[in-house]
């Protein structure tokens, strides 16, 4: 475990993080506790934070940045820290996925990243174990490139097995499908559903992301178990773009798919009869 006297700000984002909150704590002349009052935490919190024993989160360095005036620092810094927080064989594509300006993307059993829900996040990382906490910080994190000024124009064909699998239980899962419905109107976010009916397809050895950007070549993805595959090669991305035109030829429109989504939560994961819908 790191120590005051140790840590490194250069070994990693969360340790320079760590060392940044220490030193300009002390530069404003306050103690732990003292800096933990103003920001309605506790002492033991910053010095956790502070010796990389914990992960901290947006809302914490936005209340320091506040606390301190240091003109968003920490809050630049957090999308740092949470991002080294991914798995790493995942922040490569992390790190694409954030500078795309176009991203489609088939699903082939899960939702999306970038439209989970918390609840549901935690309920898919929660799976595997570990640092579960940081983990879903992580992926909430990932998501707000859809809250830019000018975010991605993002193309989702969920395959319906994805709407049918409940994960976490009922309130969460009709919270997710609640929450796919809030995009319907998004100008830049389309979902579409494959049907089951569709039978076999272009997608059928998995899922996988093509990525492609204002300035740079476009980047075909797709992920294993504990590792993944990211490519520029024209051939490979010339075919799965074809075969991605063809899923989205077999899905269903986006207002067909905004039907069966509504169908699916009201039918699958409606609240039993007689409580209330959240």
């Amino acid at each position: 475990m790191a120590n005051i006297q140790s840590l490194d700000p250069t070994a990693s984002p969360l340790d320079y993080y760590g060392w940044e909150l220490r030193r300009q704590r002390e530069a404003h002349g306050l103690k732990q506790g003292q800096l933990g009052d103003i920001i309605f935490c506790t002492g033991s919190l910053i010095g956790q934070i502070e010796t990389t024993k914990k992960v901290p989160t947006r809302d914490f360095s936005e209340r320091v940045d506040a606390a301190l005036g240091t003109d968003g620092l920490f809050s630049r810094l957090i999308g740092l820290v949470l991002r080294s927080q991914l798995p790493t064989w995942f922040q490569p594509y992390a790190e694409m996925e954030a500078n795309a300006a176009y991203i489609s993307t088939y699903q082939a059993q899960l939702v999306y990243g970038l439209l989970q829900t918390e609840e549901y996040a935690r309920a898919v990382l929660s799976v595997e174990g570990g640092n579960v906490d940081e983990m879903v910080a992580a992926r909430m994190e990932r998501q707000r490139i859809l809250q830019r000024d000018q975010p991605p124009a993002l193309w989702v064909i969920l395959d319906e097995a994805a709407l049918l699998r409940e994960i976490g239980g009922r309130d969460v899962m009709r919270d997710q499908l609640a929450h796919l419905l809030s995009f319907a109107a998004a100008p830049w976010v389309k979902v579409q559903i494959l049907p089951l009916a569709a039978g076999q397809h272009t997608g059928m050895m998995g899922t996988f992301t093509l990525l492609r950007f204002d300035a740079d070549p476009d980047l075909f993805y797709k992920d294993g178990y504990d590792q993944g595959h990211m490519t520029a090669s024209a051939d490979v991305i010339k075919e799965r773009s074809f075969g991605y035109a063809r899923l989205q030829a077999s899905a269903l429109s986006p207002e067909g798919s905004v039907r069966l989504i509504t169908r699916v939560m009201e039918e699958r994961y409606a609240a039993p009869h007689g409580t209330e819908q959240r």
